[in-house]
């Protein structure tokens, strides 16, 4: 058999493999691995799996990857399952593994475009989960613009030790006092058995789960994608159900660019500011968006939450958990509310081939302490505050949702760092005073190089009671487990002759996050004169692939892409 066209077929892009007597060679290839010409006559379908047993968000991906794969059978296409890498941002947290999260974003981009280009699949199906790999995958999605559509691994369960729930986060919150043996040993073990009692996506409004919620949002995922829980049964039929419509979005030939527009990357950050996402979404949204040919404009999301409350207050904002969020309707729900406020552009095209209104018509809030109306909020204002001024001048982010009524509005002495972590150390023994503003510079894409986030910073200051006393300033950024007074990716970073580089321990730091000010109360002559005698330190890792990142990263403002 030649593997020739049936009439009246759409020719695909696997075509280019499968398809007339010079292609015979290739054909022979695949048959050496079962592959049979009927399966060679249909869409071939990249399976883009990322499980592995290092991150409990994928370790059960391989079963959602034989959902998909088996739903994708039955549609009449042919799954072809490859590979990619992830990094637990949990484990890779305050060391040197952290440097390596934000760069693997795109290695998995560029991963997964190396494989569909060289093997011309006809669509892409993401089997992903946590932090960096979900915007990797929307980032190649957008890129090659090839049908595409996204099934996450779902939340992991809340943990529960002695009646109480626990996290991630509480055991990051609880180190100082590990530390200082305010918590016994056999207390300690005890949490730690119970914090993470299976797979998931850390259990909170953390970034990964902030990420397959948003891409909801976006348009890219089946409704369900953010908050079904990841031991769930309705988990596996979601994948089933993105199997089945992805053989579909290549019949229609619906593709991501076609999804992913102006419009849909506003919804998404309408969402974002609604429920009080993650500040790494200002990271990667842009970057998708990039891929898409899209600018945002980070001065334009301090507009969108002066017209978006805050209805949700999950953690670690408050003590719900994704679960919760579930059991209350989920993303849906959320997106209902906001729709019939006319807060949504509702004509959003999304891949279940309705729209982003169509799809949550029938959605309802199932627990309004959870899913607060809009006209109930937990805040005004969204979840999220871009701040600008002579400390940022190219911006800076706040997670304004867990910051304390005190901290709001904040003014103290500098005590300057130049790693992440020399202000660990000094946080867990207790070297801060009340009224400080720890600043963490060298540590922006560039300088870090990697951007490393500071939860092992903000929560020690959290678990000793400091969160709601001590701001922290960085040009690094913050994992979305982080609360109180945290200010990321100030724009431009030290590396680059930023602001932030200029600060000498006692300057005084003006935050007014209300008002989106973050300033150095420092005069333009004295700035003048430090910028002429200063030079950027040497860089912390000289080799490798950290070292090119380095080289070819961009700012945090605008995505931290590469050129």
């Amino acid at each position: 058999m030649n593997g020739g066209v049936k009439p009246g077929r759409r020719t695909l892009l696997s075509d280019t493999v499968t398809k007339g007597v010079r292609r015979a060679p290739q054909r022979s290839l695949f048959k050496a691995m079962g592959y049979t010409d009927r399966e060679l006559n249909q869409p071939l379908i990249g399976v883009a799996n990322s499980a592995n047993t290092v991150i409990p968000g994928h370790a059960h991906l391989d079963r959602l990857a034989d959902a998909a794969e088996a739903g994708i059978r039955s549609a009449g296409g042919t799954p072809i399952r490859f590979g990619t890498i992830g990094v637990c941002d949990g484990i890779a947290m305050n060391h040197e593994g952290m440097k390596y999260s934000l760069i693997s974003r795109e290695v998995i981009a560029d991963s997964i475009e190396i494989m569909a280009k060289a093997h011309a699949f006809d669509a892409l199906l993401f089997v992903t989960n946590c932090d960096k790999i979900v915007p990797g995958m929307l980032m190649v999605a957008a890129r090659l613009n090839i049908p595409s559509i996204v099934v996450s691994g779902g939340p992991m369960l809340v943990g529960v030790y002695k009646g109480r729930r626990l996290d991630i986060l509480t055991m990051f919150g609880s180190v100082p006092k590990a530390v200082s043996g305010e918590i016994a040993p056999e207390e300690w073990a005890g949490m730690e058995d119970c914090a993470c009692p299976g797979v998931g996506a850390c259990a909170g409004l953390f970034t990964a789960n902030t990420m397959n919620c948003l891409t909801e949002a976006l348009g890219m995922a089946l409704p369900g994608n953010g908050t079904i829980p990841a031991v769930d049964a309705a988990r596996i039929r979601l994948a089933k159900e993105a199997g089945y419509r992805i053989v579909e979005l290549v019949r229609e030939n619906l593709l991501p660019r076609a999804i992913m527009t102006k419009e849909a990357f506003e919804n998404a950050f309408v969402l974002d500011m609604a429920f009080g996402g993650s500040t790494n979404t200002i990271l990667h949204l842009p970057a998708i968006a990039h891929e898409a040919d899209i600018k945002i404009d980070l001065a334009k999301l301090n507009e969108i939450a002066k017209r978006v409350p805050h209805i949700c207050s999950i953690a670690p904002a408050g003590d719900h958990r994704m679960q919760d969020l579930y059991a209350a309707g989920g993303v849906q729900a959320i997106l209902k509310e906001l729709a019939d406020a006319g807060l949504l552009h509702k004509s959003a095209k999304t891949v279940t081939g309705k729209t982003i209104a169509e799809n949550c018509v029938r959605a309802t809030v199932e627990d309004s302490t959870v899913i607060r109306p809009l006209s109930n909020p937990y805040h005004p204002t969204g979840g999220l505050a871009i701040l600008f001024g002579n400390l940022a001048p190219e911006g800076a982010v706040v997670k304004e949702s867990t910051v304390t009524a005190e901290m709001l509005k904040h003014e103290g002495p500098a005590r300057v760092f130049d790693s992440e972590p020399e202000a660990y150390d000094a946080i867990v023994n207790r070297r801060i005073k009340k009224g400080d503003v720890i600043v963490i510079r060298y540590e922006g894409p560039k300088g870090g190089p990697g951007m490393q986030e500071m939860l092992g910073a903000t929560a020690a200051l959290k678990g000793i009671g400091m969160d709601r006393e001590v701001a922290l300033v960085t040009d690094g950024r913050f994992s979305g487990a982080t609360s109180g007074a945290s200010i990321g990716h100030v724009s431009p970073e030290g590396m680059e002759g930023g602001p932030i580089g200029l600060i000498h321990n006692g300057d005084v730091i003006r935050i007014d996050i209300p008002g989106r000010k973050l300033e150095l109360v420092v005069s333009d002559e004295t700035l003048r004169k430090r910028r002429s005698s200063w030079k950027p330190p040497a860089p912390k890792i000289a080799t490798g692939c950290l070292a090119r990142y380095a080289k070819h990263v961009s700012s945090a403002s605008a995505g931290a892409i590469l050129s």
